[in-house]
């Protein structure tokens, strides 16, 4: 029993050192502009974010969140567009 669990453990593990170590796809060139679009807008909501901590009032937290997102996202909240 115990050989079997062992037996399992170690092909269990070998299949995640060998899915880690395959090479990323290439990436279209839409995908790159989906990724750097989330990435500009989870950065525009941290911004936000710390603002709210800091304090500041609903409407300027939001003003400038809208600012940051300008072009990139739509909505009130800097939502994705697809």
């Amino acid at each position: 029993m115990k050989n079997s669990f062992v037996l399992f453990a170690a092909l269990a593990l070998s299949t995640q050192v060998f899915a880690a170590a395959a090479p990323a796809p290439a990436l279209s060139q839409e995908t790159l502009e989906d990724i750097a679009k989330h990435e500009t807008i989870a950065a525009a909501h941290r911004t936000a974010a710390q603002c709210l901590r800091e304090g500041r009032p609903d409407a300027v937290c939001e003003g400038a969140l809208l600012q940051a997102c300008k072009g990139v996202a739509i909505g009130k909240f800097c939502g994705m567009k697809h």
